[in-house]
């Protein structure tokens, strides 16, 4: 690591200012260049200082968290992770507009329990600031981004399929992104794992049910995987798929860190759907899924990784590619039609 890296913090409250600053002061890699009261004070310093990452609380005076995201992306594009206290949001899945707005990531802030030990307090946090600090960012105007089109499916496609996603950092856009170019009629089940910290899983899914055509829904204990909807594991529980294509969710272990695991999901979507399945590796950090990917891959499913020019993280997809023989590696624009290209090609074979 060359230098600290240099983070401006945001946050109307002076105690979670302090907490915030104390929290990535325990590591000597990193270094609070600026700390702000308001959006507008954030996006001032943003330009002045020209820090590696900006931490940023939502609900602020003068200038909130969401105007501050979309001038600081205007202007000067830096990775932003948003800190909020989401217990208090009225709606809370609102929190993901920030990340349609182009901040990176969102974590919940340090209870107060844990503000007397700081170093455990910042585990997370401190990762989140070393992985998104070196990510590349580009200009992100409000309404800036092509419209695209609803994918047409074919009518031939009758073959039923399992669609099985995986994600982590920038996994809540990356799934949008593929969500919303399904059409209700959308001929598969779709079972998805996004790495995300604890309480914000439910308002991803309520954000993304109201954003995409497809229902959307958090699994729920013996639900059944039909065609034109995506069931996200719900927070601290392994999703598995068995006979029938029924969700089964467990509380066992966390695997490579993580519960719930895409390891497990692809792994029990291997052996009940086979070949019938399709496994997707989006943007994230680490390692999960790569042993499930291989498991589909090896049954005859087919499988796909999102290229490093479209992750905001090309660990998760990096580390697959390097272990799996992945059937396509594909910027995340290219994905939808790839999967529809796959349903139509061994519909007709």
């Amino acid at each position: 690591m060359v230098g600290k890296i240099r983070v401006v913090i945001a946050d109307d409250s002076l105690i979670a200012r302090e907490v915030i600053q104390k929290i990535l002061e325990t590591d000597v890699h990193i270094e609070v260049v600026g700390v702000a009261r308001n959006g507008k004070e954030a996006v001032k310093m943003v330009s002045a200082l020209r820090p590696d990452i900006v931490t940023l609380d939502l609900r602020m005076p003068v200038m909130d968290g969401f105007k501050a995201i979309e001038e600081i992306m205007a202007f000067n594009p830096t990775p932003i992770l948003i800190i909020t206290a989401t217990a208090f949001e009225k709606k809370k899945e609102i929190v993901f507009e920030a990340l349609a707005l182009g901040a990176l990531d969102i974590v919940d802030k340090p209870s107060p329990e844990m503000w007397g030990d700081f170093s455990r307090a910042g585990g997370e946090l401190i990762r989140k600031i070393k992985t998104l600090s070196s990510v590349p960012v580009v200009t992100h105007l409000k309404g800036r981004e092509k419209k695209l089109k609803k994918i047409v499916v074919p009518e031939n496609i009758e073959k039923f399929k399992v669609i099985a996603v995986g994600a982590s950092t920038g996994g809540p856009q990356a799934i949008l992104h593929i969500l919303s170019r399904f059409s209700e009629d959308f001929p598969a089940g779709i079972v998805i794992v996004q790495h995300i910290a604890a309480g914000f899983t439910e308002r991803m899914v309520e954000w993304l049910d109201k954003k995409c055509k497809i229902s959307v829904q958090l699994a729920k204990q013996g639900q059944k995987i039909i065609s034109g909807q995506a069931l996200v594991a719900p927070d601290g529980t392994h999703s598995i798929v068995e006979e029938n294509g029924l969700i089964r969710l467990i509380k066992t272990s966390p695997v490579n860190g993580h519960r719930p695991s895409i390891d497990v999901l692809f792994s029990s979507v291997s052996s009940i759907y086979g070949s019938d399945s399709i496994g997707i590796i989006l943007t994230g950090m680490g390692r999960d899924g790569v042993e499930g990917m291989k498991k589909i891959k090896n049954a005859g499913g087919r499988t796909i990784a999102q290229d490093e020019d479209s992750c905001v993280v090309f660990g998760m997809p990096k580390v697959t590619i390097d272990n799996v023989r992945v059937d396509k590696v594909i910027s995340l624009d290219l994905i939808p039609n790839e999967i529809i290209n796959i349903l139509s090609k061994e519909n007709n074979e």
